[in-house]
C-alpha cells in the first residue's frame, strides 16, 4: 500500500524499521513527537507525578530504542499499540516501585498500603482499569491527529467555520452572521469537515491498532 508524504502517523511497520536507523533523527522526533503526549497522560491517569510521568516518557522511548536494532514487528503476535503499552505499562510500574523505599524510611500504614495497592492495580494482568485508560487516550490521539492533518488540507475559511460551530459552540446563526454565510453553509461545512475527521480516524485505526 503506498505511503502518502504528507501521513501524520505512518504506518506501524514503516515507522519501525525507520527507526531501526539511529541516525534517521526525523524518524526518531516524529514518533517522539507523536506518542510522548499518549504515554505522558496514561502515566499521569495512573497515578504518577509531572516529573514522574516525564521520566516513563523518556525511559519509555530508551526502552524503544533499545529494542529496535532486533525488533521484528508481527502483527500477528500483538499490535503495536498494545507492544508500545507493555513498554509504558513496565516503565509506570518502576516509578512506582521507587516510592517503597521512601515510604519505608518514614513508615505511615496508609501511604505504605496505598503505594502497594497502586502497583498491584497495575501489574494485575486481570485488572484492566490502566487498558481502558490507554485505550482512551489512544483514541484521542489519533483524533488529534486526523484535525491536525485536516486543518493542513482544508481551505481555513472551512476550518474556522467548523471550528467556531463545534469547538467554540457560537450558535449557527452567530457564526454565519461573522462569517457572512448561510445557515445552511454552516451546517454544511459542519457536515463535510466531521465525515473528512471521521475517515481520517477510521484510517489511522486500521494502521496503528
Amino acid at each position: 500500500m503506498p505511503r502518502h508524504a504528507d501521513e501524520l502517523i505512518p504506518t506501524r511497520a514503516t515507522l519501525l524499521e525507520r527507526l531501526k536507523s539511529w541516525q534517521d533523527q526525523s524518524s526518531w522526533q516524529q514518533f517522539f513527537d507523536t506518542y510522548w503526549k499518549l504515554i505522558y497522560g496514561i502515566a499521569r491517569k495512573a497515578g504518577l507525578s509531572d516529573a514522574e510521568a516525564q521520566d516513563v516518557v523518556q525511559e519509555t522511548m530508551v526502552g524503544v530504542a533499545r529494542h529496535m536494532p532486533t525488533f521484528k514487528y508481527d502483527p500477528a503476535l500483538g499490535s503495536f499499540k498494545a507492544w508500545l503499552l507493555k513498554l509504558t505499562r513496565w516503565r509506570i510500574v518502576d516509578q512506582l516501585r521507587k516510592r517503597a523505599p521512601v515510604a519505608a524510611r518514614y513508615p505511615v500504614a496508609s501511604t505504605a498500603s496505598t503505594a502497594t495497592a497502586a502497583v498491584d492495580k497495575v501489574i494485575d494482568p486481570a485488572d484492566r482499569a490502566l487498558e481502558d485508560l490507554w485505550d482512551t487516550e489512544w483514541e484521542k490521539t489519533l483524533l488529534d491527529a486526523a484535525i491536525a492533518k485536516m486543518k493542513r488540507h482544508l481551505d481555513p475559511l472551512k476550518y474556522q467555520i467548523f471550528d467556531f460551530y463545534v469547538n467554540k459552540q457560537w450558535t449557527p446563526e452567530k457564526v454565519a452572521g461573522t462569517f457572512g454565510i448561510s445557515v445552511g453553509q454552516v451546517y454544511l461545512a459542519k457536515h463535510r469537515v466531521t465525515e473528512m475527521i471521521k475517515a481520517e480516524v477510521k484510517r489511522l485505526e486500521k494502521e496503528m491498532t
